[in-house]
């Protein structure tokens, strides 16, 4: 029986838009919470205490929700069709990560889980139960991912599949149904360090560990307030998010199209004009980028990443873009100014 409706199961997540889908064991993660712990000694979250308040449900899946027997993880692409590195030769543009540039991912991903969580229930009978999560719980999405089998955390801590590259989101369906799980995935990096060694700042201090801190999606996502004067030239005119490491992945050669033409670029999140960005107000701000992601950092901290991007194109131009801003009711973004007319 759960044969058969593993079988089916798999089927049934590709018929709602799923490119693959695994099952683990929740306890299927022993070496997280060592993992984890030395990481948040060593405080590589930086501002993000919400890992260090809810590690010990990351750190163990089966504490989340101890009545769970299996761990569907899902993938969907959202692999570009364009090289996402090329914005980086117009310093008059803002470059925004792929994965924003598109709809929400959360809530498309998760009303397909929930779909496929109801289908699950209908088939394994009565008595069974599921929770869906997609990237907003203290779920360890890559490690699980892993173990079951999708793909393994590379050299850039990012997950990587043989199949997909690693353009893609991950879901999971956690479920009182017992379900074979299938095998863990081998690393398969070899000796390749491009995403490594293209790192703008230096963020990986070894293999396969990520210090946040020198990391440009949580400087420009998650940090607030002024960036460490020596990291903002590294910035580039990147304003949210950094997708070098991704790009440059040799796997990326068998990424599947993105099939969820809701993830396709929206008008005005490819090659953004700076100095429009830089005026944005609260209402301008929320009414562009509705329905993003991006509308989570809010409008001080676009600003303020956008005056880097400002102070880093060495277009005289746009020196009085970054002085109008000088005395910004928010500090971050003043000072982010200040710092841009004096480089300019």
């Amino acid at each position: 029986m759960t044969a058969d409706l593993k079988l089916r199961l798999s089927a049934q997540a590709a018929a709602e838009g799923f490119d693959a889908c695994r099952i683990c064991r929740p306890d299927a993660i022993p070496q997280v919470p060592g993992r984890l712990a030395e990481f948040l000694s060593r405080g590589r979250h930086g501002q993000m205490a919400w890992l260090a308040d809810r590690s010990h449900w990351r750190g163990d899946p089966a504490t989340l929700w101890p009545e769970a027997r299996s761990v569907v993880m899902l993938a969907q692409s959202y692999a570009p069709e364009t090289d996402p590195m090329e914005g980086l030769a117009h310093p008059e543009s803002g470059v925004i990560s792929v994965y924003a540039r598109g709809a929400d991912y959360h809530d498309l991903i998760k009303k397909r889980l929930k779909r496929l969580a109801r289908w699950l229930l209908a088939e394994a009978g009565e008595g069974e139960q599921v929770k869906v999560f997609v990237d907003t719980a203290p779920v360890a999405e890559k490690p699980l991912a892993e173990a079951a089998g999708l793909g393994w955390q590379g050299k850039h801590t990012n997950l990587l599949s043989r199949d997909l590259g690693n353009w893609f989101f991950l879901g999971a369906i956690f479920t009182t149904v017992a379900l074979e799980p299938d095998a863990a995935e081998a690393e398969h990096c070899g000796s390749c360090t491009r995403c490594l060694d293209i790192c703008p700042t230096q963020a990986f201090p070894a293999p396969f560990q990520l210090d946040a801190r020198r990391c440009i999606s949580y400087l420009t996502i998650e940090h607030r307030g002024p960036v460490d004067e020596a990291l903002r030239e590294g910035l580039g005119n990147r304003i949210y998010g950094c997708d070098d490491c991704l790009a440059v992945c040799p796997w990326n050669k068998f990424a599947k199209e993105a099939r969820e033409l809701r993830y396709a670029p929206r008008p005005g999140t490819e090659g953004p004009a700076l100095e429009e960005l830089a005026t944005l107000d609260d209402a301008g701000f929320r009414a562009r980028f509705a329905g993003s992601p991006i509308k989570r950092i809010g409008r001080d901290r676009m600003v303020r990443n956008v005056l880097y991007a400002i102070g880093n194109s060495g277009l005289a131009r746009l020196k009085p873009v970054a002085q109008g801003l000088a005395e910004d009711p928010d500090p971050a973004v003043a000072d982010a100014a200040r710092w841009a007319a004096a480089r300019l």
